[in-house]
């Protein structure tokens, strides 16, 4: 996963959504935010971080809102849990429903 955000982050930025040292501002507050928080920055969370900053940018950009990362993170969810083990998770229509 820490390639595809990667992946993700050159191709928006190649798109021309943001200018690299947008992103590197935009990943420097996101890492800072996180040790003000108390994150001990042993390198196991630079991606997690990463992504936040990302989805940060992207929304900030007006690419996509906060509730639609959670529309999809819920979706990705429910997907992985009716996923066998091993196999590849799928999205389906039916995993952007709510869930009672």
């Amino acid at each position: 996963w820490q390639a595809q955000a990667f992946a993700m982050t050159l191709a928006l930025h190649r798109r021309g959504l943001f200018t690299w040292p947008e992103w590197a501002e935009a990943l420097a507050q996101e890492i800072q935010r996180a040790q003000a928080q108390g994150d001990p920055d042993l390198g196991d969370s630079y991606y997690r971080h990463w992504l936040c900053a990302l989805e940060a940018l992207v929304a900030r950009k007006g690419v996509a809102s906060a509730q639609e990362f959670e529309r999809h993170a819920q979706a990705w969810d429910h997907a992985a849990d009716r996923t066998p083990h091993g196999q590849p998770i799928e999205l389906r229509p039916e995993d952007y429903a709510p869930i009672a």
